[in-house]
C-alpha cells in the first residue's frame, strides 16, 4: 500500500504553541518528569475558575440545550453580545450581524475560508497568535506579516504595512492587546490603520480577545467603534476574561457598510449553516458574563493575581543579563529578548527543547508566532507567584552556559 499523505492546504500550515517542543513535553511527563508549562494561556489549571454564576447558568440551562439552536446561536447569547457592541461604541450591529462559534479559534478559520480565494493576501502582524496565519494558508491565501516594531512599544509600523500591500491583499489583521508582545494599541494608531484599510478598500479583521485584562489603568478601544466606513470583522469570547477556556465560546460581530458585503456575508452565513450550530450549552454563559459583575477587574490591579505575576516575572526576566522584555499592557504573556551578541540563538526551537530537557521548563519559541529572528520566546504568566519564580529561576540557570 501506498504511503497516505496529508492534504497539500497543510504543507504550510503549521501551529507550534502545540508542536514538537510539547510533545517532547509529553513525553518526559510519561517518565515521570514534573514540567513548568508556560506555553499556554490555558487559565483553570492555573487556578483561575470562571465566576460561579456562569457556571451555574450553563448547568441549569443544560436540560434545554440538547437540540440544535439558530446556526449564528442562541438569541439570547447573541442579544448580550449586541448589547456589548453598544456599551463599546460599535454602531449599527443587529442580532443577524453576530454569530456565535465554538471559540474564536473556529470563526477565525471561518472568516478566512469564507473571504480567501488562492493567492490572495491577507496582512497579519509579526510576531502573531498563529491561528491566524495557519488560517490563512489553509484558505488557500498568502499570509504576509508586518512589523510590529520592538522599539516603539511592539507598535505596528504604518509604512511597514503600506509597502507590503498590494493588488492581492484583501484584508489587515488587528491583535489587540497582542498576543505575543501584551501590547494595548492607541487610538491614533488605529485611526492610522484604519486609514490604510479605507484607502485600499480592505477589510478589518480585529481580534479582542483581551480587551477586558489590562493593566495600569489603561483603557481598550474597539477598532471598530472608530469607523462606519470600513468593514469590520470583531473577534471576542469567554476564554480569557471570563476563564472557560474549555466552554469554547466565542463571538463574530461584522460591521460597517454591509450593504456593499452581502455577498461575503452569505459566505458566512452558509459556512455557520454548515456546522449546524456552535456549543449550545456553552452559549448560555454569553449573557450572563457580560452582563454580570467583572470578577476580572479584581485580577488585573494592585494586589490582584495577574497583574503582581506580570509585575514579578517582568522583573525577573529583565534580572536576568543579557534579557529584555517590553512590560506588556495588556493579555497574560511576556515575549522577552535574549540579546544576540551575548546569546546567538541560530535555532530557537532547539532553545526552547534544550531548556525543556534540561531545567524541565516549557515556552514557546518567538519563530512560533511568525516572528522574524530567532531571540525571542514567549511565556505565560498565569502560574502562582512561587512557580513563576521557581521558573525564571530556571530559565536564568538555564542561560548562564547555554551555547548553540
Amino acid at each position: 500500500m501506498s504511503v497516505i499523505r496529508k492534504s497539500n492546504k497543510l504543507i504550510n500550515v503549521c501551529y507550534d504553541i502545540r508542536g514538537p517542543v510539547l510533545q517532547e513535553a509529553k513525553r518526559l511527563e510519561e517518565e515521570g518528569h514534573r514540567i513548568l508549562k508556560l506555553n499556554i494561556g490555558n487559565p483553570a489549571p492555573w487556578g483561575f475558575e470562571a465566576p460561579e454564576e456562569i457556571v451555574q447558568d450553563v448547568i441549569l440551562n443544560l436540560p434545554a440545550s440538547q437540540g440544535y439552536c439558530d446556526s449564528k446561536g442562541l438569541f439570547s447569547a447573541r442579544k448580550a453580545v449586541m448589547q456589548e457592541c453598544q456599551r463599546k461604541n460599535i454602531r449599527n450591529v443587529g442580532i443577524e450581524d453576530i454569530y456565535i462559534g465554538n471559540g474564536v479559534s473556529e470563526l477565525i478559520v471561518m472568516a478566512m475560508q469564507g473571504l480567501l480565494n488562492d493567492n490572495d493576501e491577507m496582512l497579519i502582524p509579526a510576531p502573531d497568535y498563529p491561528l491566524w496565519t495557519a488560517a490563512v494558508s489553509l484558505a488557500g491565501g498568502n499570509p504576509v506579516h508586518y512589523v510590529c516594531d520592538e522599539q516603539q512599544d511592539w507598535f505596528p509600523d504604518i509604512d511597514d504595512i503600506r509597502n507590503k500591500i498590494t493588488p492581492n491583499t484583501r484584508g489587515i489583521v488587528i491583535i489587540n492587546p497582542n498576543n505575543p508582545t501584551g501590547a494595548l494599541y492607541p487610538d491614533s494608531l488605529l485611526l492610522e490603520i484604519l486609514e490604510v484599510a479605507r484607502e485600499h478598500k480592505l477589510i478589518v479583521f480585529a481580534d479582542e480577545i483581551y480587551d477586558k485584562i489590562l493593566y495600569d489603568g489603561e483603557q481598550h478601544t474597539s477598532l471598530a467603534s472608530l469607523a462606519d466606513d470600513v468593514l469590520c470583522i470583531t473577534f471576542n469570547g469567554l476564554s480569557k476574561t471570563y476563564r472557560a477556556a474549555g466552554f469554547r465560546s466565542g463571538w463574530m460581530i461584522i460591521s460597517g457598510p454591509k450593504h456593499k458585503s452581502r455577498d461575503l456575508i452569505e459566505g458566512y452565513e452558509m459556512l455557520s449553516n454548515m456546522r449546524l450550530c456552535s456549543n449550545v450549552p456553552s452559549q448560555h454563559a454569553i449573557q450572563t458574563a457580560l452582563g454580570g459583575y467583572q470578577s476580572i477587574n479584581e485580577l488585573i490591579v494592585p494586589g490582584g493575581r495577574l497583574y503582581e505575576q506580570r509585575t514579578l516575572a517582568w522583573e525577573m526576566l529583565n534580572d536576568i543579563p543579557g534579557v529584555s522584555c517590553i512590560k506588556p499592557k495588556g493579555a497574560m504573556y511576556l515575549f522577552p529578548k535574549l540579546d544576540p551578541t551575548r546569546y546567538p540563538i541560530r535555532n530557537d526551537e532547539k532553545f526552547a527543547l534544550d531548556l525543556l530537557q534540561q531545567q524541565k521548563v516549557l515556552v514557546v519559541q518567538g519563530s512560533g508566532f511568525n516572528h522574524p529572528d530567532t531571540q525571542h520566546f514567549r511565556l505565560v504568566f498565569l502560574p502562582s507567584q512561587e512557580m513563576l519564580a521557581d521558573a525564571i529561576e530556571r530559565i536564568a540557570t538555564f542561560l548562564r552556559t547555554y551555547e548553540q
